[in-house]
């Protein structure tokens, strides 16, 4: 696995010189001839800009910027490799518009910027919002992360989204609302324990509770053990990152303490997304867990421990993050469809609503006659399923009365899958005609 995971790097490094970059920007509109310059620009261009000054939210009508984001980072968290800075995070930040583009049909563009401090990046960000759409945050560090979403989320009138944390909260929620059918338990009644406090699961823990999980009964684990109301750097944590301070006040009603043994003694749900493994979480702590354990080892580019040994430990269900296990927990299967959805009808931002809304069309997307224990999440291979989540998230926008240009879920259904098609049959095109050129082989 390790020469894999070397073999894909080689030929990453490689096609970024070959192609240079994965992005490019072209027209979507058609130029018979220098002639139409004058319609697409200047003087043409004109009545255009005047109506907009009229009425500023026509630029969600007359230009691009309706379906247009930026994914936006400064490098301070990036995959696992850390503060790495905005340069180094750029082909990050292209993969993740390229993955926009083909799978949600929303044109994404990467903007790495320097801004060192939470409240610089809220300015930068800020003073963009009226060329855009929507804001994809990005690989922030922890905690500035949060107290950058809230302030954003509540100062602008575009949708904004940090996949760190709802990314992977929503589609870690539709994966449990799945597994638990299968293992016959209400999320209202198991216990659940979280191994790592970072963005991930903190955003994990927030959502579980409006999808009815009792928070007392969830545990959280870091670096430091057990985190409960009396833990002695609650004073710290306080100060430095209130968001998880409030966690700890109200997680752990039973006030356990000790580490990740003592916390998975009777659990029912792992839902671990700390540091590559193996031999983070052990077999012995799995055979502690209750009857029928769910065990998500989310770490990449290796596990917490291996599947097989979870399973050899008892677990009944056992995700990853990875595509050569089953039952993947991917991000990739949320944020385009979320964005999607939000962007038809130019809604003024996501909230928690719409985020749960997603969580719930990507798990009923599995049918209970295919619903098992190896397929408890669809594929990105199931390319319809970002149509349906689509259309729940503009369903709800429209319901919390946050839409500018409400549609119903036919609606919204019919557009997404418009749209979707046709970014994928853009890029299977240029590939057949050979505009984008064919991959070389790299020995």
């Amino acid at each position: 696995m390790a020469e894999e995971y070397d073999r894909h790097g080689r030929l990453a490094v490689s096609l970024a010189s070959f192609y240079g970059g994965k992005l490019e920007i072209i027209p979507k509109i058609p130029v018979r001839s220098l002639e139409d310059f004058s319609v697409w620009y200047t003087p043409g261009v004109a009545a255009v800009c005047r109506a907009i000054k009229e009425k500023p939210e026509l630029s969600l009508h007359y230009t691009g910027r309706w379906n247009t984001i930026a994914v936006v980072t400064n490098g301070t968290r990036v995959l696992g490799l850390g503060n790495i800075g905005p340069e180094a995070a750029l082909p990050v930040m292209e993969g993740k518009s390229l993955i926009f583009k083909y799978l949600g049909g929303v044109d994404a563009f990467p903007l790495c910027i320097n801004a060192d401090t939470p409240e610089k990046f809220v300015e930068v960000v800020k003073a963009l919002e009226p060329g855009l759409g929507g804001v994809n945050l990005e690989d922030i560090s922890s905690p500035d992360c949060f107290k950058i979403l809230d302030a954003l989320r509540e100062s602008m009138e575009i949708p904004v989204w940090h996949d760190d944390q709802l990314g992977t909260a929503s589609v870690t929620l539709a994966a449990l609302i799945n597994s638990l059918k299968i293992v016959g338990k209400k999320m209202d009644a198991v216990r659940i324990v979280l191994l790592g406090a970072g963005a991930a699961n903190i955003a994990t823990a927030r959502l579980l509770e409006k999808a009815g999980a009792d928070l007392g009964k969830i545990l959280l684990v870091d670096s430091r053990g057990i985190l409960h109301a009396e833990r002695y750097d609650m004073d710290e944590l306080m100060l430095r990152n209130p968001w998880k301070y409030e966690l700890g006040l109200r997680t752990n009603r039973d006030r356990v303490e000790g580490g990740l043994p003592e916390a998975l003694k009777g659990a029912d749900v792992l839902i671990a997304a700390s540091q590559p493994g193996p031999g983070v979480v052990r077999k012995e702590w799995v055979r502690g867990m209750a009857e029928d354990p769910i065990v998500f080892l989310l770490a990449n580019p290796v596990p917490e421990m291996w599947p097989s040994e979870a399973k050899e430990a008892g677990a009944r269900i056992v995700a990853t993050g990875r595509s050569d296990f089953p039952n993947q927990v991917n991000n990739s299967l949320i944020f385009p469809a979320v964005f999607r959805g939000a962007l038809d009808v130019r809604a003024r931002r996501i909230s928690d609503g719409m985020v749960l809304a997603a969580s719930n069309a990507l798990a009923d997307y599995v049918a209970p006659e295919r619903l098992s224990e190896e397929y408890i999440i669809p594929t990105m291979d199931d390319w319809e399923v970002y149509v349906f989540v689509a259309a729940a998230v503009a369903e709800q926008a429209c319901r919390e009365g946050l839409a500018r240009n409400p549609l119903s879920y036919d609606e919204a259904f019919v557009r997404a899958r418009k749209t979707i098609e046709r970014s994928r049959k853009i890029l299977h095109s240029l590939m057949a005609e050979k505009i984008i050129k064919p991959i070389p082989k790299v020995d």
